[in-house]
């Protein structure tokens, strides 16, 4: 699966045409589905562009995002982000979660406190976990979760940036996560991507492993030629061009 992810949590500062309204969103999400996304991990945002979980919103999003879908004749699986920094309160998070519609999956990051009773909520109401994995460190977390055999997916996000600051090579790093989890016996469905400079060499080495993978504003709004993308649509194309050259 190619995913795209068309804001997370960045305004038009990071790029003039991120898109922040839910016709901007529409629109977007229109054009990637026609360059081959299949599915899109969405950062919910109400009328004032801000991020929410809120159920009222998150479902009428989905609706409509499924309806985009439909009329380009795309079946598409629809993630969300759970992120503590949107509802800090578990409590309510989890309470807002429990009443969402539409939602295929929902990533969990291991980094944020409660991640455990996040993922038994979500399992409760047919959520599918998408375990958020963002460092070598995070691994005993993981294991020791016992959520592996219950998760959708486990998504290996890999940034030299925060909260880690992963050194050497983003290659080197997804590799020693992907060792460590066929060496747990791990057969859960992974996907691997990365942020800024690592984006493409972690979409490429995804393909090369036959993983799901995601490119989008929200990782990086450059082309593999170091460009800048006018849309979410370019880098949804110059992924599906990447995989085709590596067929």
């Amino acid at each position: 699966m190619l995913q795209v992810t068309p804001n997370g949590p960045w305004g038009k500062d990071v790029h003039p045409n991120m898109p922040l309204s839910r016709d901007e969103l529409l629109t977007e999400l229109r054009a990637c589905f026609a360059a081959g996304a299949e599915g899109v991990h969405l950062h919910v945002r109400d009328a004032a562009g801000v991020e929410t979980l809120l159920p009222a919103v998150v479902n009428e999003t989905c609706r409509d995002v499924r309806a985009v879908a439909a009329e380009a004749g795309v079946a598409i699986e629809i993630g969300l982000t759970t992120g503590a920094w949107i509802v800090p309160d578990v409590a309510e998070r989890i309470a807002m979660i429990r009443e969402w519609e539409g939602v295929d999956c929902a990533t969990v990051n291991l980094s944020e406190a409660g991640f455990e009773q996040v993922m038994a909520a979500m399992l409760e109401v047919g959520v599918g976990i998408d375990v958020g994995l963002w460092a070598p460190v995070e691994l005993d977390r993981l294991l020791a979760s016992g959520v592996l055999p219950s998760a959708q997916r486990v998504s290996i996000e890999l940034d030299p940036g925060e909260p880690y600051f992963l050194q050497g090579s983003p290659l080197d790093v997804a590799s020693q996560l992907n060792d460590a989890l066929d060496a747990a016996g791990s057969t859960c469905p992974r996907l691997t991507h990365g942020m800024n400079d690592w984006t493409w060499p972690l979409v490429e080495d995804a393909f090369r492993r036959g993983h799901d993978t995601r490119v989008g504003f929200e990782d990086s709004v450059l082309l593999p030629d170091g460009s800048r993308a006018d849309n979410n649509a370019q880098l949804v194309e110059a992924a599906v061009a990447l995989a085709t050259r590596l067929r």
